[in-house]
């Protein structure tokens, strides 16, 4: 692992514990991205970065039991989480890396990543991985429980220019990664971008 990797596992891995404790009214906001997806009975879906496995039961609601879902995280302690929580019931836990998935081409209908991009190392290369495990005209979705703007005050920092989400930095970046971006969404409550796997 390099040193991006070893200081997200050190991170996140002290506060898998208490992860959901100190977040317990993200719920609705979870809905409404996974909702979002428009995922059909018997999809395939990916939560990557899936932390403590938060949208897992509502991803597996969404793609019914002949449906296909894969929780991936970095960290194992949140994968534990994930477990102690029986949120393994719901989907197929994976340590793994968001840029050298152990999946297959094209094997996904869709992903959903909450809070994944701030953490990526190398987020163009990292976005298109994520493309390569969908299938063409497949969905991501690119959310957080809240906005932008009240991510940086919990988070005691600024919104720069330069920020990563901003949707004038996102749609190339998803450009350049063999995404479309289809709509976007930064509000008080929740950040929500959608975008389609080009041909």
């Amino acid at each position: 692992m390099t040193d991006d990797h070893t200081h997200v596992q050190e991170f996140f891995g002290a506060r898998a514990a208490d992860w959901d404790v100190r977040f317990p009214d993200d719920g609705p906001a979870f809905a409404t991205g996974v909702d979002a997806l428009d995922l059909r009975p018997g999809d395939a879906v990916l939560d990557a970065g899936c932390g403590t496995g938060r949208a897992l039961p509502l991803l597996r609601r969404a793609v019914g039991p002949a449906g296909t879902v894969v929780g991936a995280d970095l960290t194992l302690e949140m994968l534990q989480a994930a477990a102690r929580a029986g949120r393994d019931r719901d989907a197929a836990l994976l340590q793994a890396d968001a840029s050298r998935l152990p999946l297959r081409s094209a094997s996904m209908d869709a992903v959903f990543a909450s809070g994944l991009i701030a953490h990526l190392p190398n987020p163009a290369d990292d976005l298109r991985e994520l493309a390569r495990v969908v299938r063409p005209g497949g969905r991501l979705a690119l959310f957080h429980p809240i906005g932008r703007a009240a991510l940086a005050v919990r988070q005691k920092r600024r919104l720069t220019p330069d920020d990563l989400r901003a949707e004038p930095n996102l749609g190339p970046l998803l450009a350049a990664s063999g995404w479309r971006l289809v709509s976007y969404a930064d509000e008080e409550a929740r950040f929500l971008a959608l975008a389609a796997r080009e041909d």
